[in-house]
């Protein structure tokens, strides 16, 4: 039988779990293996003592009724983990001297806010509110893309409607390029606004970010949509996936991690091999596997011979290089913190920065009361942190760390004595932590050169291979990812002749 047929799930994040959790919901075998011994990935959290701190993702998107959560917890018949709205989503302070922008989730005080900061801007945001809207009931009807095979093109088809004809003949285009479309080039505060907000989605300023990707992720904060923070941390959100996943029959094992994959002779099976926490390599096979890692980890996972065809090889070899982060980890006393001070701040400070900071909620479960987690996130490069030697590195760590305490402080006004914790998360950290070649974070940049149609389809070309997660359409975050697993777990059950009826 079809359903008999194992599945392997490579990486606990929230890519992998969701899969994971579908198939194993539609009976099929499923052994989902994380190498950390806890599932959540950049998705998850740490702890130091009472403090309760998010890896990276610090906010959700997805959780409304047609969101991509949404509609995967009613599917599991899982109830939505507690969550506030986030508003404003973001303060960004554009470190110019000039007034703060309030991202807020009201659509009309937003536009008010906008039209105040960015006068003549309308013509631009009302061109993005079209590629949104068209976009959005596209992405609802759950196209698969790129597409690999016959069974993508029509599930392709299925999803297009007239007005994804139109808004598909900007493919080409940036951000950049609809700034000066609609006569805005020489609003250069809008133009720092935009790199500012889009760097943290597509890892790409506004000239580099394809147009379609850029104008959706700008409105993820408006209703009918918005951000939301986790009661708790994002840690609960894996706790969910994982519940339903075992309980659906899966088999988690965490502290296992896949050294090799290895295509059999037939080309329609797979071997996985894996360390487990005793050190001793076990043998898995499986019909199909399910790598929500980095599509750059299969170069270590798939050395020569173990049925990766060459083309492919270079085409993982040619992908653009994804970021690395410097998170640091702070705890303050509530009580130095400036009234209403919104959980979410993004200052365009030059060096180390630009960071994106995050502020825990009282009583939110992150820390006791009267305290408050600071987490401070910045892009880095990889190889400035991971080719040091340790001395270097912790030296390096030190300055990092000054810059950004004094940056903070002088941003809210805090004094040394504020501070309870702090330490500093780099490249290296988040290759132990999440297994992640050389600690990249994030996926692909967006650029209108591999988003949609052109990126790294979920399809790989060996049967029964299947990739998800942030380098996979439709992208980065936890929405995101979850979107692309449940593209490549519809695949998978296609190929079984089976289909996964997901209510809309």
């Amino acid at each position: 039988m079809a359903e008999k047929k194992p599945v392997i799930v490579i990486g606990g994040g929230i890519a992998g779990l969701t899969a994971a959790s579908l198939l194993a919901h539609e009976g099929l075998s499923v052994t989902l293996l994380e190498s950390h011994y806890q599932p959540g990935g950049c998705a998850g959290t740490f702890k130091r003592g009472p403090y309760v701190f998010d890896v990276g993702a610090t906010q959700i998107a997805g959780l409304e009724y047609a969101g991509s959560h949404a509609r995967i917890f009613r599917h599991l018949s899982l109830q939505l983990p507690s969550a506030q709205i986030l508003d404003p989503a973001c303060l960004v302070d554009l470190a110019d001297g000039s007034e703060p922008i309030n991202i807020w989730h009201d659509p009309h005080k937003w536009k008010k806010e906008r039209q105040k900061q960015f006068p003549n801007s309308e013509h631009f945001w009302s061109l993005c509110k079209l590629i949104h809207n068209s976009n959005w009931s596209f992405s609802s009807r759950d196209p698969v893309l790129p597409i690999g095979n016959t069974w993508d093109l029509i599930e392709l088809f299925k999803a297009i409607r007239l007005p994804n004809l139109a808004t598909g003949l900007l493919t080409t285009l940036s951000i950049a390029d609809l700034i000066s479309i609609c006569g805005c080039s020489n609003d250069y505060r809008l133009r720092h606004f935009l790199d500012l907000q889009l760097r943290l989605y597509s890892q790409a300023p506004a000239n580099k970010t394809a147009a379609l990707y850029g104008a959706t992720v700008l409105q993820m904060a408006q209703a009918p949509l918005g951000l939301w923070h986790l009661e708790g941390s994002m840690q609960v959100l894996s706790n969910y996936l994982s519940r339903s996943f075992c309980k659906n029959g899966g088999k988690l094992l965490l502290r296992h991690r896949v050294v090799r994959l290895q295509i059999a002779a037939n080309q329609n099976s797979w071997t996985v091999h894996v360390r487990g926490p005793d050190g001793k390599i076990m043998h898995l096979d499986a019909f199909d596997v399910v790598c929500s890692l980095p599509p750059q980890s299969l170069i270590e996972l798939m050395p020569l011979g173990s049925g990766l065809p060459q083309n492919y090889l270079q085409r993982i070899k040619q992908l653009p290089k994804p970021s690395g982060a410097i998170v640091f980890y702070g705890v303050i006393s509530r009580i130095a913190l400036p009234e209403n001070v919104p959980l979410h701040v993004q200052l365009g400070v030059e060096s180390p920065g630009p960071y994106f900071l995050s502020i825990s909620r009282e009583g939110d479960g992150r820390a006791p009361i009267g305290q408050a987690t600071l987490i401070a996130s910045a892009f880095t490069v990889t190889n400035d942190w991971n080719f040091l030697n340790e001395e270097a590195y912790q030296d390096k760590k030190q300055i990092v760390i000054n810059k950004i305490l004094k940056t903070i402080n002088e941003y809210f006004g805090f004094t040394t004595a504020d501070w309870i914790h702090q330490e500093l998360a780099t490249p290296r950290s988040f290759a132990y932590w999440t297994g992640r070649p050389e600690g990249i974070v994030g996926g692909l940049g967006q650029l209108p050169s591999n988003f949609g149609l052109f990126g790294l389809p979920s399809r790989t070309p060996m049967n029964g291979l299947w990739l998800c997660g942030d380098s996979i359409h439709p992208g980065e975050g936890t929405a995101g990812v979850t979107q692309s697993a449940l593209m490549a777990s519809r695949q998978i059950m296609a190929r079984r002749g089976l289909k996964i009826n997901l209510r809309h």
